[in-house]
């Protein structure tokens, strides 16, 4: 090398002096900068101070957001750890994970590499491991039912006599509307605390696996397990997209089948998108999206809930998702659409949407009113009614596509 390469050292301890040392005596690199926190250090890559920056496992703060911030500055990042803390580490994405006298050797590995990983804020597909899955259940603007359907779907699903266990498939609810998630409402889980936040810092902290993701989720009595979401809406930088790409995973080793509740956010263009750094309010929604292999979408059966249904599938397009789509069409009734609402209603999907193949939902807003007063799903409150038929009826579709024989 003609130029000597600039280290950033964020090290504690005893290492502190033998990664210096160490450093010193490597030809090409300099240590430019001893960092005494992790603010410093993320200063210090903002700055374009140094290009690789050596971190102990243990510095206080040290996440896996903090990795992607330091990435997304151009700094490439190597991890001093002990063998003990290796598994914990390797969740965090960093470049090289050493123990203190390898690292000179990571750092030239890193260096070799050519660049960087992507920026924490544009983390790419994930990837899709071949164990339980994940059902998204989103729809736009206007309160169409998605907590509703996503509740009851859940809830049907872990009622069907498939998966690993003989009773029917584990499966978990997770509520990731950073808007206004109610799903532990619905239930009647008044005392929750945030489930969500707290597997994010799991996951964060490189500490998630499917043992502390099952300590998260409370099973009520019909066997479904739940991850609350947020109890303020104001608290949803807790729940970065750097995180939660790392709690997708747990949830499928832990579930054959994960339901999202989604909000209803699609946007990626806001404000502070330019600066990797902060924290995006709908990178739950389009973290769960990215990660789903089956996408729910809701809209309300009347002309203004159809119109922004149109809209947003075209918006759902954009996003140029994998996973497979099923629109469902909520609260469809006579009243709002005309005579045969149903047929109404699936002509003007397919018209102006394309759509030939949309699930109806009837209007019951009685049954509904009476098992949120009772915080009951619809099985426990109105078995035979027409919408518990419904979704159970779209259960029993989305369980064979979902489950397939042999993913565990």
């Amino acid at each position: 090398m003609s130029a000597r390469i600039g280290v950033l050292s964020a090290v504690t301890g005893d290492d502190e002096a033998t990664v210096v040392q160490v450093l010193a005596a490597e030809r090409g690199v300099e240590v430019v900068r001893r960092c005494a926190d992790l603010a410093e250090l993320l200063a210090a890559g903002a700055a374009g101070i140094g290009r690789v920056a050596v971190v102990s496992a243990d510095l206080p703060g040290l996440d896996r957001a903090a990795v992607g911030h330091l990435h997304g500055s151009g700094v490439w990042v190597v991890v001093v750890a002990a063998a003990e803390d290796r598994g914990r580490v390797d969740g965090l994405g960093a470049d090289a994970v050493t123990a203190a006298p390898g690292v000179a050797p990571a750092v030239q590995r890193v260096l070799d590499g050519g660049r960087p990983a992507a920026p924490a804020a544009d983390p790419g597909p994930p990837a899709r491991p071949a164990d339980g899955v994940v059902v998204a259940v989103w729809g736009p603007t206007g309160a169409p039912g998605r907590t509703t359907v996503a509740v009851n779907l859940a809830a049907e699903l872990a009622a069907r006599p498939a998966g690993r266990l003989p009773e029917g498939p584990t499966v978990l609810l997770v509520d990731a509307d950073t808007y206004g998630g109610t799903v532990a409402q619905v239930l009647g889980l008044l005392d929750e605390a945030p489930g969500l936040a707290a597997a994010a810092r799991a996951a964060a902290a490189g500490r998630l696996d499917e043992v502390g993701l099952a300590a998260l989720t409370p099973r009520l009595e019909g066997g479904l397990r739940v991850l609350t979401g947020l109890s303020r809406p104001d608290r949803w930088p807790e729940v970065p997209a750097t995180s939660l790409d790392l709690v997708w995973p747990a949830c499928r080793s832990l579930a054959d089948v994960t339901v999202v509740d989604c909000g209803f956010c699609l946007e990626q263009d806001e404000a502070l998108t330019y600066d990797t750094r902060a924290p995006q309010r709908n990178a739950a929604t389009l973290s769960a999206l990215a990660t789903a292999d089956v996408v729910v979408v809701v809209g309300a059966g009347d002309p203004v809930g159809l119109q922004r249904l149109v809209r947003g599938l075209g918006a759902l397009d954009e996003l140029a998702l994998a996973a497979r789509r099923r629109v469902v069409v909520n609260r469809v009734r006579a009243s709002a659409s005309g005579p045969r609402p149903g047929d109404a209603v699936r002509e003007a999907l397919r018209r102006y949407a394309g759509v030939v193949d949309a699930v109806v939902l009837p209007d019951d807003q009685v049954t509904c009113d009476g098992a949120l007063l009772h915080a009951r799903t619809l099985a426990e409150h109105a078995p035979s009614s027409a919408l518990r038929r419904a979704l159970a009826g779209l259960a029993a579709e989305l369980v064979p596509a979902a489950v397939p024989a042999g993913a565990h």
